[in-house]
This record gives C-alpha cells, structure tokens and sequence, in this order.
C-alpha cells in the first residue's frame, strides 16, 4: 500500500469545486500538497490552509489559462476534472452542442495541458498530468456521440503527450471514468442500480496515485475506473 506523499508540491486540479475535483482536492491536502483551483466564476468554496481558488478562469481561453500557469509558484503536477456533458442522437445534436463538447472537454484539456507543461518544465524535476475520460470515449454507447468524441480526443491527446514527455519524467495518464456515484447522477437516473457505479472517493484515489511521485512507472496509461458498471 502507498503512502501518498505530496509534501511542499503545487498541484493544479481544474474543477476543483465540482464532485470529482473536490475529492481529489480531498485526497491531496491530506497528504500535504498545496492545491490551485481555477474557477470562471466566484467560488462559493469555503477558505481552506493550501487551497488557492483563482476567479475569473476561462480553461477554454488559451490568455486566461496562460495568465493562470504563469501565477504559479511551482508546479509538479496537473489534474484536469473540468469538462462537461451532452446527451443527444446524432440527428437532434446541434453544431452548438458538438462544439461545447469540444471546447469544455478537448480544447481545455489541451491548453491545461499545454501550459502545465511549460511551468513542469521550468524546474526541470519532472512531473505529472493526469487527464479525465469517459467510458464511450472507448466503449461505443448510442446517443452520446459528440461527448464521445471530444472525450476520444483526450485520450489521444494523454498517449501522444505520454511518449513526447518520457524522457523529461513528465507522466501523462487518464482514467476513465464510467457513470459516477454524483448526487447528480442519482437525481437524473433515480431507477439506477447505485451500487454498481463507481464512487467518487475511489476514483479520486487513482488519479492521486497517478498524480504522485510515488507513481514511478505509469504512464500512457488510460486507466478504466468502471466499477461494476
């Protein structure tokens, strides 16, 4: 068993307000890292030791994202939760929805990526991103096809970037998540089988092992994280 060890590292978890992000901010703090959220709006988050929420954050403008990068004392690792969700047949999905999906789900995983990057890079000590996919990103579900889409981009994004940044020991991961245990997801499918669905604790728990330096050797990795579901 890992003892997760984030002492005195700056880790950046976008969507760090919402169900996932949160239990990943979680996870981190108690094993010592100090946490940078970027929110587009006000954070209705309470003051907490070692996270920094910065307001006024457009993940899907590349000057915003730069500015936000460029803020950052330090930086070992990137955790990218944001991104959203879209539900049609092909024929009901409007241009404006394919696009959304593209831009909340593959552009800011790119340029977070990106300008993760550059601030690793600064300091020359390695590091780590950890990218969020979606189970019919990889196994073909009807109806979701412009979610699907932009969520395939992030996983080609996440093995391409694993092979160009292993000889800096930058590791680049995904999970992939299936239906998660969200208060959300219980409300819009109340008949579900909740058990069989993955909880967010446990989800959150790979992506900070992914996300930590006790994380030696995995990489390019798209990690399923379906539970039974």
């Amino acid at each position: 068993m890992f003892n997760l060890d984030y002492t005195a590292l700056h880790v950046v978890v976008t969507g760090g307000a919402g169900a996932l992000g949160a239990a990943v901010v979680e996870i981190l703090l108690n094993a010592g890292a100090t946490c940078h959220v970027p929110a587009h709006g006000q954070s209705k988050q309470p003051a907490r030791d070692r996270v920094y929420i910065e307001t006024g954050i457009d993940l899907t403008d590349e000057a915003s994202v730069s500015r936000f990068y460029n803020s950052l004392p330090s930086l070992w690792a990137s955790i990218h939760t944001a991104g959203g969700f879209a539900a049609d047949a092909i024929a009901d999905t409007s241009l404006q929805t394919w696009k959304q999906m593209h831009d909340t789900n593959a552009m800011t995983c790119f340029l977070c990526c990106r300008e993760a990057i550059k601030k690793i890079r600064a300091f020359n000590q390695g590091g780590r991103i950890v990218n969020v996919a979606a189970k019919p990103a990889m196994i073909p579900t009807a109806g979701l096809s412009a979610y699907a889409a932009s969520k395939a981009a992030v996983t080609s994004l996440t093995m391409s970037l694993s092979e160009e940044l292993a000889g800096e020991k930058i590791w680049v991961n995904a999970v992939v998540p299936s239906i998660m245990d969200t208060p959300a997801n219980r409300q819009a499918m109340p008949k579900a089988d909740f058990d069989k669905w993955p909880k967010l604790s446990d989800v959150a728990a790979t992506i900070a092992f992914l996300a930590s330096p006790q994380n030696q050797v995995t990489r390019g990795a798209l990690v399923p994280v379906y539970g039974r579901s």
